[in-house]
């Protein structure tokens, strides 16, 4: 007892010194700004390899430097792609330009002009361009490159009223051979293309001067450095000095994904995400007290000590808090009563099987009784939650880790916190003499209920499944009449949404995008005054002009949202996704069948296929988006589906190790009545809890929420009415007479009384006696 409330204060003090002193950081989906995803690409001389992105990190990392951005972030992802946050920045092509140009520079000597047919390469290194007036100039092959040179800044000339230019530095090797190329086109006389010099980037010829006539021939220019003039604003200016500087990179590089989020979104997913996770709390909370008492109350201040441990977890491993990862903070928080509302039922059960018992022993009793049930219920869930942390990307994968923290959170908070500060208000002697305030003295109305009518619900198991494939036939036709809305993250394409001034109707944005250039545009509308346009890839033309038909028709439109998921991206991504969910099966299987026996893990996964199908169809028929976040929402339906079959089959097995002789429908029927008290109570929190996230939240945490509602209650459903009638089938195939029970004379004959749920005859009859002591006036 003293070891683990030293170990529950000690957890709580390390939390909170943790939350107080390390911030959580958050992620562009919420504080607002831009994401791009790169691809590097091999060329005929480089390969694309880990060493070559890596080159290409230290490369960009200076350029965004460069750009001034606070608190950027830049990591490479795989062997080839990189990630770059840039937190504030609101004009993601001026990112991506910056980002994505290869930035060769060379410096070359001007052979003469070119005939305009000519283009190209030509021998020993020469080049045909045209210069900045069209005219194509024959360069020499390059003199110089980006490795030459030491620094480059915009400047502006404010005594002669050229404007902007950017002065380049070159290194010590560098600056001789600047001289040596300055000095060779000085020996040709004024006006002849010979006397200039080109400077080329990225294949185009930038600036191509001549050489200033005070320059003596072969004496070349001195100093090492050089100016590149133009007509340059001062971003231009500035542009340029960045990409000279920064030198180019060593492979070409593709942008495949790009987010952008307005901070006002941000702040809005904030504060409905807060509002949800403070109101669904508070609606939980008096949930369990007004179910538990005593007990209730003290597993409310056990969520939130829960609540304070998953932050600091989240703080202390610097993970980044996105948008889903929010909406997975506020759903752990329904998940974490699951563990309490387990041992209380548990507790219950003890309480009623033995005569007189104290609290403390009830209480006791029930958290080593269901231990077993909540560590194999948890380690399902860690399992969805691996999945999205190891094959997802993105915000989906930070809700991964957060549901991860969460499901870790509540196991300390239930077992540990919640156990310390039970055991100590049972040992009062206050509470010994008052035991109906605990909340476990009673057994409950749902536990009465059934004991009192103890409906047969295993007596036709067959009419279960043939009911389950008859809703499962239903929901797949939505798949094959109506088909899947994939989302971008599975096809690629843009993604915008604006905010109008004034509502917009979507057929006439619709019709207004399709004579903009845009007849595949699909349009949605979400709220009063947002606007969700969907399309291909959109060049700039293409999409300044979306950006204008909205604002044209809405009174102005300010966006909020861009998102851009290449073709390539999108296909790997939904091949990703299949290989989640496959995975997510199969791991619930084997881990079934290594804890229970193989006709158990079948089952669930036969329970688990079945909700999957029926979410995913009922998706199609509502026509809502199946994107990155529904996946979230999917594996945490399997992870929570899961643990209702668990919980079941763990009370299966305990019957079984108990009683060898009762029919295997009368067992597990019997099992299905002990824990559907457990399964009623801890719905209601995790529905309280999505309810409120469902009414608050918005756009794609709306999507989320609903699809887990409809989870937990197919999931629900499943595990009584698919898994518990699996088993029975299954099990009669290899159990002979004993798991059947044909006919009314075994499993289904009223003279013969019911096996006891929870205790011997005996002990039954005197807990129905003081039951109806309790209930007399």
């Amino acid at each position: 007892m003293r070891t683990r409330a030293f170990l529950a204060l000690a957890v709580i003090a390390v939390a909170l010194y943790v939350a107080v002193t390390v911030p959580v950081r958050l992620g562009l989906d919420l504080r607002g700004g831009t994401q791009i995803v790169l691809e590097t690409r091999s060329t005929p001389t480089t390969t694309a390899d880990r060493a070559a992105t890596d080159r290409t990190v230290e490369v960009l990392r200076g350029r965004i430097d460069a750009l001034g951005v606070a608190e950027p972030t830049i990591v490479r992802s795989g062997s080839n792609r990189i990630v770059v946050e840039l937190p504030g920045v609101q004009d993601p092509q001026q990112a991506a330009d910056v980002l994505g140009r290869t930035a060769q520079l060379t410096v070359h000597a001007v052979l003469g002009t070119a005939d305009r047919a000519e283009s190209g390469d030509g021998g020993a290194g020469e080049r045909v361009l045209p210069d900045e007036s069209g005219q194509p100039l024959r360069l020499k092959a390059a003199e110089l490159t980006g490795q030459d040179v030491k620094g480059a800044d915009a400047r502006f000339d404010q005594q002669s009223g050229a404007g902007w230019h950017v002065t380049v530095d070159f290194k010590d090797g560098g600056r001789d051979r600047w001289a040596r190329v300055t000095g060779e086109a000085a020996c040709h006389p004024a006006g002849d293309p010979k006397r200039r010099v080109a400077i080329v980037l990225d294949d185009k010829i930038i600036s191509s001067p001549q050489v200033d006539p005070s320059v003596a021939c072969k004496a070349g220019i001195a100093g090492g450095s050089t100016q590149i003039t133009g007509s340059f604003d001062d971003a231009e200016a500035r542009e340029l000095a960045l990409l000279v500087k920064g030198g180019a990179l060593p492979v070409p590089v593709e942008t495949v994904e790009q987010r952008t989020i307005g901070a006002t979104l941000g702040e809005r997913a904030i504060s409905a995400g807060a509002w949800a996770a403070v109101i669904g709390t508070a609606l939980t909370a008096l949930f369990i007290i007004v179910v538990y008492r005593l007990m209730g109350a003290l597993a409310t201040v056990a969520l939130l000590c829960y609540g304070l441990i998953s932050y600091a977890a989240l703080a202390a491993l610097g993970a980044t808090l996105t948008l889903p990862g929010l909406a997975g903070f506020v759903l752990a928080i329904g998940m974490a009563v699951d563990a309490n509302v387990l041992v209380f039922e548990r507790a219950r059960e003890e309480h009623a099987a033995r005569s007189r018992p104290s609290p403390r022993s009830a209480l006791t009793a029930g958290f080593r009784s269901a231990f077993s049930a909540i560590a194999d219920s948890n380690i399902t869930t860690l399992i969805a939650a691996a999945l999205l942390f190891f094959l997802a990307s993105g915000p989906v994968r930070g809700f991964g880790v957060t549901l991860g923290i969460g499901v870790l959170a509540s196991m300390i908070s239930a077992l540990v916190i919640t156990r310390v500060l039970a055991d100590f208000a049972a040992s009062r002697p206050s509470v010994f003499r008052r035991p109906g305030i605990t909340g476990i003295a009673t057994t409950g109305p749902v536990r009465d209920r059934l004991l009192r009518r103890d409906p047969f619900l295993m007596r036709h198991p067959r009419r279960w499944l043939a009911a389950s494939l008859a809703v499962l036939a239903l929901a797949a036709s939505g798949i094959v009449v109506r088909g899947l809305d994939f989302g971008i993250e599975f096809t690629g394409g843009r993604l915008i949404e604006y905010s109008t001034t004034a509502p917009v109707d979507a057929e006439r944005a619709r019709t207004a995008l399709a004579d903009a250039g845009l007849p595949r545009a699909v349009v949605q509308t979400s709220g009063d005054t947002g606007l969700t346009v969907r399309t291909e890839e959109l060049t700039d033309a293409q999409a300044a002009a979306v950006e204008k038909t909205v604002g044209g028709l809405g009174g102005g439109a300010e966006k909020v949202r861009d998102e851009l998921i290449g073709p390539s991206l999108g296909e790997e991504l939904r091949r990703d996704a299949l290989i989640a969910l496959g995975l997510a099966l199969g791991a619930q299987l084997l881990y079934l069948a290594a804890r229970f026996r193989l006709r158990f893990g079948t089952a669930a996964v036969g329970a688990l296929a079945h909700d999957v199908v029926i979410l995913v169809g009922v998706f199609a028929w509502l026509g809502k988006p199946v994107d990155g976040v529904f996946l979230a929402a999917l594996l945490t339906v399997i992870g929570y589906s899961v643990n209702d079959s668990v919980v079941l089959f763990d009370r299966i097995r305990e019957l079984l190790g108990r009683d060898r002789k009762t029919p295997m429908p009368r067992l597990t029927n019997r099992a299905i009545l002990q824990t559907l008290p457990r399964t009623v109570n801890t719905g209601m929190g995790a529905v309280l809890i999505l309810a409120t996230l469902a009414v608050l939240a918005e756009d794609s945490l709306t999507d989320f929420a609903l699809a887990l509602l409809i989870g937990l209650a197919v999931g629900t459903y499943s595990s009584v009415f698919t898994a518990a009638p699996l088993v029975v089938e299954l099990s009669g195939r290899d159990a002979g007479p004993r798991s059947r029970g044909r006919g009314r004379g075994r499993a289904g004959r009223k003279a013969a009384p019911p096996a006891t749920p929870a205790a011997p005859r005996q002990e039954r009859q005197e807990g129905q006696e003081r039951q109806e002591r309790q209930q007399a006036p």
